[in-house]
């Protein structure tokens, strides 16, 4: 626990130090920058999108009255027409991609007329997934700037903004009514525990300690959200979700690798080699938070956030597998005394659990690292909502499996088992012997 606290308190100081980012409002800096194409974000429109750009602090390498500043500007494209740009300037047809017909050109430098700074609304009325980019066709040219966009749809009679990009706009409801089920679960575990309070373990409060946190970390996300779908900015709620989250992440991670350990139920200490792997996941899930919250706080092309990637889904894959080995532990453990205690139907039950459980982590781990993201590669920015829905709805069927199997139980299943079924037990362990041989 105490390893948590400063896990926690220094997560939460570095996050603090993170958060520079506006949600749907993007501030961006650019210093002499000569690259010819800069990515700036990205943003699901609908037929009344609106895209707003404030530049200011302009500054060019080199000031000649003959410049071209056609050449330099903004515009909008969706991923199809600029590769169709790409291989246009391959043949030659153009040399500027702010040339091609393709792409919808919000502002070129021409609008600065002179001055340090302009201002742009751009209406967007054909629905898509576009990418704001600036280009800068001038050859040893470098271009310094501030560069503040805010990107909106208008939504309903009265033309009220929307700034969550289409496909997302549904999230705010989405994770509202799930908070509501986790809600609803800790208050049926609570009733679990109290009707069934002389076989409760310890393992069991932590479980429902688990859930909780699950449910405020979704209702302070669809805070989070429905602040950024109505103003554009999160105002503090971010901070929230990210605690809760950061603290759901490693609980949950702690649970998986008791749960493999027998932790409570079927022991009460930990091993050395357990408390390492205990030891390993939560300075993991520190680092592991602090990715993701520089992922979803920085431009979807910022440089630091393809370095953070990488580390999240690195440190990721390091946690899944760590929490994997409690598990084939006890597994190896059980299948040995099942050979070796003379209780062959009891352990063989405990075996077959952990291996059910064992076998239902790897299948969560798979679907929300893996399904998931392919969901949302695959499918349409309209629906990218269906990605995350997915991933919450595999969590709960995993937070329910657990709950049911773990469950407390007046005559504990795992250890209460008839003559019948001793014997079919052990006829059943003998042919698996016999097989291996």
């Amino acid at each position: 626990m105490a390893m948590i606290c400063r896990s926690f308190l220094l997560f939460l100081l570095i996050s603090l130090f993170v958060l520079y980012g506006t949600a749907e409002i993007r501030f961006t800096e650019i210093r002499s920058d000569a690259n010819p194409i800069i990515p700036l974000d990205q943003f699901g429109f609908t037929h009344t999108g609106r895209l707003e750009l404030n530049v200011s602090q302009i500054d060019l390498s080199i000031k000649n009255d003959n410049l071209d500043l056609a050449k330099v500007g903004f515009f909008l494209s969706t991923l199809d027409a600029w590769m169709h740009v790409v291989q246009q300037i391959a043949e030659g047809k153009i040399s500027c991609a702010l040339e091609s017909d393709l792409v919808k050109l919000v502002s070129d430098f021409k609008a600065a007329k002179g001055k340090s700074s302009f201002d742009v609304v751009f209406q967007v009325n054909n629905a898509d997934q576009y990418t704001l980019v600036f280009a800068n066709c001038l050859n040893d040219v470098k271009v310094s700037m501030a560069v503040r966009s805010t990107m909106y749809n208008l939504e309903g009679r009265d033309g009220h903004r929307d700034y969550l990009s289409a496909g997302k706009t549904i999230l705010p409801r989405v994770y509202f009514l799930l908070s509501l089920v986790y809600f609803s679960l800790a208050g049926i575990w609570i009733y679990v525990l109290y009707k069934k309070r002389l076989t409760v373990f310890r393992i069991h409060f932590f479980m429902l300690g688990v859930v909780v946190l699950k449910a405020f970390n979704l209702i302070f996300e669809a805070e989070d959200k429905s602040y950024i779908k109505r103003t554009g900015s999160a105002h503090g709620w971010d901070v929230l979700f990210y605690i809760f989250s950061f603290l759901k992440g490693i609980m949950l991670f702690t649970l998986i690798v008791l749960i493999g350990t027998g932790w409570s139920f079927l022991k009460p200490f930990l091993q050395d080699k357990e408390k390492k792997v205990l030891m390993i996941v939560i300075p993991l899930q520190v680092v592991a938070n602090i990715a993701q919250v520089v992922i979803d706080e920085t431009s979807p092309f910022g440089e630091d956030r393809i370095t953070w990637k990488q580390v999240f889904l690195l440190v990721d894959v390091i946690c899944c597998c760590a929490v994997l080995f409690p598990i084939v532990w006890s597994i190896k453990n059980l299948r040995e005394a099942a050979r070796t205690d003379g209780k062959a139907a009891v352990n063989l039950m405990k075996l077959t659990l952990f291996r059910q459980y064992y076998i239902v982590v790897i299948c969560y781990i798979y679907f929300t690292r893996v399904v998931v993201y392919a969901l949302e590669t695959i499918t349409s920015y309209k629906y990218f909502w269906t990605s995350v829905l997915a991933g919450e709805l595999a969590t709960l069927a995993f937070y329910v499996f657990t709950g049911y199997k773990f469950k407390p139980e007046a005559h504990n299943p795992y250890f209460a088992i008839d003559d019948e079924e001793e014997e079919a037990a052990a006829e059943q362990l003998k042919l698996e012997d016999e097989f291996e041989l």
